[in-house]
């Protein structure tokens, strides 16, 4: 029997953090977060070689956004 606590569900695990960006793919659902805020929500567009920078296609018709990871914005799979 696992410890209470230990167990996570399965959307608390997909709605953790994404710390390296390099691991989200085109197509990907996301939402960008700075001070547990979503700033924007949509569709990774493209991610850069180094994983500093993300392009988004938000879910609301809209032109695609660019988030910098030096900024302190958080990326979560939605």
């Amino acid at each position: 029997m696992k410890a209470r606590g230990t167990v996570v569900s399965r959307r608390q695990a997909s709605a953790a953090a994404v710390s390296d960006w390099r691991g989200l793919k085109a197509g990907d659902r996301v939402e960008i977060l700075k001070h547990a805020q979503v700033l924007a929500a949509g569709e990774v567009e493209e991610v850069s070689l180094s994983g500093n920078v993300l392009w988004l296609v938000p879910a609301v018709p809209s032109e695609t956004e660019l988030f910098l990871k030096s900024d302190g914005v958080e990326v979560r799979r939605s």
